[in-house]
């Protein structure tokens, strides 16, 4: 007589353990959400924050003078945008009472 084949102790833990971690990832309560989350677009209004420490420049060139030091997270207002012939893109922003360049 053959006795009925049994499952080993070490996969059946092994099997229960897959199931209590990947499980509960598809169920409602606890798991993955499945929306997308919500884009959300900057409006034309909003300031920009300065990530470091630049030159606002009078002109869009390197060449050109400065005119005041913009310091880290200092807000700044893009009023608009230009590629230079050589294809660099400059912003002309507004800083507190000071409006100039800064290479983008």
């Amino acid at each position: 007589m053959v006795a009925a084949a049994t499952p080993q102790p070490g996969w059946r833990w092994a099997a229960l353990l897959g199931f209590a971690l990947i499980g509960p990832v598809a169920l409602p309560a606890g798991g993955a959400d499945r929306r997308l989350p919500e884009l959300r677009r900057r409006s034309a209004g909003e300031p920009w924050l300065s990530t470091g420490s630049h030159s606002l420049q009078a002109a869009p060139e390197r060449r050109a003078p400065a005119l005041a030091q913009v310091r880290p997270d200092q807000s700044l207002r893009v009023v608009r945008s230009w590629h230079s012939p050589g294809g660099q893109r400059w912003l002309q922003v507004e800083s507190e009472a000071r409006r100039g360049w800064l290479a983008a």
